[in-house]
């Protein structure tokens, strides 16, 4: 018996990819095995190379695997395309309408199966995905009731004889390589897992239901690939909890939206990739001067412009820390695994009410649309903090003459009262530009100074974030510290336990709020390390020039980058980690 295996399923786009892998993994994750799955798709509707991949296993993991146990093919540029990633033992599950060929060199074991033809026998050339399924469930040997849930789930609403006629097609792919094999596969039987229930979602939907929990009630957004989950998900759910998506014309318009609903006491959320981002760049700094709250989600992908918007990559790190002209107070946050997504979307909206400003959660694509095992979901952890807002007139002095309220009185923290609109003695005048404490415009230089200073002054003694940092440090003194963000969390800690079965002292710290810097935490764990290296999707170390911002110790760090538009795989870790032990560079 194994503990993990790896799954693969991939033909032209249009054809059902994600929808059989999704089925395929929804059962596997009801059987109580742990799972990472991550989809490589193209940039159009239909047509072109795609792909998803699961990763299953009795354990928690959070990173795709280096290889890969079984392919499952629909068309022969599948096979050419993945077929390299196949280990000696690799099994290849492949249509044989096209015809199958093994490349050369590529030692796998090929089954040729007629899905098309055995689909067309029950009814309905388009159900191949769900005889793949049951030819995949044979060789593996799962229950096939374990399907019949999902597959009731799926297809209800077509009716009963539309869930029969699928279950009759997973029945007939188990049937073929039952006869085919004379059985499952010994070397592909996975031990039996602990059989617990658990969550298995992406990280958007993550950020979506944290949204919920948060109390948000508005979500204004434009669809972009790959945060329109977060969109698709509170379409279907937020109305139940009173709230509302509004789809609007661009970015600018919903980050508009965002301001003004906050303005009026209303939690609301944008999301976008950065394209987007880079819209909304001029009412983020009308955020910061308004001091007025705002949750924006930046799911990254390949760039600059379009770029490729299917596609991994961790390169917006310095627009959303610098973007906006002038100088504003600013948090950014980056979560790690999915159920980090949901927490820290509630911590953001609770950071952007205390502290009056725009809050930047900064995910990657990997993150967004990889979907994940989670561990049920702990809502006694969810607290709501409005800040110092004043929803009633009660302890409001009463305003004479031309009087207004001081909305941006000068506090020692910088943070000062915010009231609703329409609250009797608060009115106060609200703009973009410089103002004094009621909000009237202002070009006095001494008010200018002092302004600055109060919204600077909210951010200078830190902020109260939960987990700052995710430190994984054994050792008070390392040949090496891995230091990563986003997505990148579980494909560092498996390269971590490789060079450790080297001998290799490893120490790992993720980062998890870039602003304000956690300068302190980063220092002490950098000190314990003779070599430090910045695990990054971009090609300039972003992240790296953080540290050395922040910290310094240049001389340690090292980069690196991977902008091919794919995640790293354990092995890159451990195999650049290793050079740069061996060589001093990378």
């Amino acid at each position: 018996m194994i503990k993990q295996l790896s799954w693969k399923v991939g033909g032209q786009q249009g054809e059902g990819i994600d929808s059989t892998g999704e089925i395929f993994s929804t059962a596997l994750n009801r059987l109580g095995y742990h799972l990472y799955g991550y989809r490589h798709f193209s940039s159009r509707i239909k047509g072109g190379h795609s792909n998803t991949k699961i990763r299953i296993s009795i354990r928690p993991i959070r990173a795709v695997s280096d290889d890969l146990d079984v392919l499952v093919a629909f068309d022969q540029e599948t096979i050419d395309l993945n077929a390299h990633e196949l280990h000696d033992r690799g099994v290849i599950l492949a249509d044989a309408k096209f015809k199958p060929v093994v490349p050369e060199g590529v030692s796998a074991r090929l089954f040729s199966v007629p899905f098309t033809k055995i689909a067309q026998d029950v009814g309905l050339a388009q159900m191949k995905n769900m005889v793949a399924v049951g030819a995949s469930s044979a060789l593996l040997g799962l229950p096939l009731e374990a399907f019949q849930g999902v597959i009731e789930e799926k297809f209800s609403r077509k009716g009963q004889q539309v869930v029969d006629k699928n279950m009759e097609a997973i029945q007939s792919g188990v049937d073929h390589v039952l006869k085919e094999t004379g059985g499952m596969i010994e070397d592909l039987k996975l031990e039996p897992s602990d059989g617990k229930k658990r969550l298995y979602m992406i990280g958007n939907d993550a950020i979506a239901l944290g949204a919920i929990a948060a109390g948000a009630r508005l979500m204004a957004a434009y669809p972009i690939t790959p945060s329109s989950e977060i969109m698709e998900y509170l379409i279907k759910q937020l109305s139940k909890f009173g709230g509302t998506v509004v789809q609007t014309e661009d970015e600018i318009a919903a980050i508009s939206m965002v301001l003004g609903a906050n303005y009026g006491g209303v939690r609301a959320l944008t999301a976008s990739a950065g394209p987007g981002l880079s819209l909304m760049t001029e009412a983020i700094g009308l955020a910061g001067m308004t001091e007025t709250p705002a949750v924006i989600v930046d799911t990254q992908r390949g760039g600059p412009s379009t770029g490729l918007p299917t596609k991994q990559e961790q390169s917006d790190i310095n627009a959303m820390l610098y973007s906006t002209h002038g100088e504003i107070p600013k948090i950014v946050i980056a979560p790690s695994t999915a159920e980090e997504c949901f927490y820290d979307t509630i911590q953001a909206f609770n950071l952007a009410d205390r502290y009056q400003c725009p809050v930047i959660i900064l995910s990657d694509l990997a993150l967004s649309l990889g979907k994940q095992t989670v561990e049920p979901l702990d809502y006694d952890r969810i607290s709501i903090d409005r800040g110092n807002l004043i929803t009633d007139s009660e302890g409001l002095k009463q305003l004479e003459n031309s009087e207004l309220f001081k909305r941006y009185e000068w506090t020692e923290d910088g943070v000062s009262s915010r009231v609703l609109p329409g609250v009797k003695n608060g009115l106060h005048h609200v703009t973009g530009v410089e103002h004094d404490e009621v909000g009237r415009p202002s070009e006095n230089p001494l008010n200018r100074q002092r302004m600055v200073e109060k919204r600077l002054k909210k951010l200078e003694q830190g902020i109260d974030f939960e987990h700052p940092v995710h430190v994984d440090a054994e050792h008070e003194e390392a040949d090496l510290l891995i230091v990563g963000i986003g997505s990148t969390r579980g494909v560092i800690h498996e390269g971590m336990e490789r060079l450790q079965a080297d001998g290799v002292t490893v120490n790992h710290l993720h980062i998890r709020q870039l602003l304000p810097f956690p300068a302190e935490t980063v220092k002490k764990e950098m000190a314990k390390a003779k070599k430090v290296v910045v695990v990054e999707n971009n090609a300039t170390g972003q992240l790296a020039s953080q540290l050395k911002l922040h910290v310094g110790m240049a001389d340690k760090i090292s980069h690196v980058g991977k902008y091919d538009g794919n995640p790293f795989l354990p092995s890159e870790i451990y195999n650049q980690c290793k050079e740069l032990l061996v060589h001093g560079h990378v």
